[in-house]
């Protein structure tokens, strides 16, 4: 059996679906399947929040518009849960827990049998601790289930012509602090209009990682050469946006770097 008739026999148990909708390449490709097969039964939610850039946002919605799926935007406002904002390890359990609580309220508001989310095989054994919340809440994860790998998800996605077969990973603005360091909505900004003109300058696969007063920049390897090139003008962005000081991180980017600091009993204590 074709792996997209797999999932899309998959979603054929259902009658109606909420997806959790970031735009990204996991939730966009869940989004167009579950249409194919499900139709008019199937809402997009997106959660904006000072974690989640207003350009996301856009492409968001733009993405929805293309599907022509229905599509909500709701607010979730991480900072102002209890215990986020102090940055502890396990901070996405009380992120995806507040999110999925949400989530779930509009679907028994409007009578959707399920939620799904995009979760997909390669998060199993990664550090993720809002796995637990999802797993708490019910959240069915239909590619995690179908082990769904992102290198799949991603070959499929250009098969039906999606955009998003491409685009680079993205997780939320929190993620660029080290546990323990208080993350403020001022922060999360600065963070995000550097990001954003650092894009603006052509880069595609990268992060600013916040340290206090350091930008510490992470680039894909193909891109650290024109980084190099450009570190002045990098260095401009980031002090315009507020940091003191800027580097560029020569071990270049990788996803969860603020997790090589953790120790293995942490890891592995989240992992589902």
């Amino acid at each position: 059996m074709d792996r997209i008739d797999e999932l899309k026999q998959y979603i054929s148990k259902y009658n109606s679906a909420i997806i959790a909708f970031s735009g990204g390449v996991d939730s966009t490709f869940l989004a167009k399947v579950s249409a194919e097969v499900l139709g008019q039964n199937v809402l997009l939610v997106t959660a904006t929040s000072s974690t989640y850039p207003f350009y996301e946002l856009e492409e968001a919605k733009l993405l929805a518009s293309e599907l022509k799926i229905k599509h909500k935007v709701i607010v979730s406002e991480e900072i102002d849960i209890p215990g986020f904002a102090d940055n502890p390890p396990d901070r996405c359990y009380y992120c995806k827990t507040e999110l999925f609580k949400k989530i779930i309220f509009i679907a028994k508001e409007l009578n959707y049998e399920v939620v799904f989310d995009g979760s997909n095989k390669d998060d199993e054994n990664d550090f993720r601790p809002g796995k637990k919340a999802l797993k708490e809440l019910n959240i069915i994860s239909p590619l995690a289930e179908l082990n769904f790998s992102k290198e799949e998800i991603r070959k499929y996605s250009k098969l039906l012509g999606l955009k998003t077969a491409e685009k680079p990973s993205y997780a939320c603005l929190a993620s660029r602090f080290p546990y323990g360091e208080k993350i403020t909505a001022e922060k999360l900004e600065r963070v995000g209009k550097s990001e954003l003109k650092i894009r603006n300058l052509g880069f595609n696969t990268f992060r600013v990682r916040s340290h206090g007063n350091l930008a510490r920049l992470e680039f894909a390897e193909q891109e650290i050469e024109k980084a190099w090139t450009l570190r002045k003008n990098l260095e401009k962005i980031c002090k315009d946006e507020g940091f003191v000081f800027v580097c560029i991180d020569t071990t270049g980017y990788r996803t969860g770097a603020m997790n090589e600091g953790l120790d293995i009993d942490t890891k592995n204590q989240w992992k589902l």
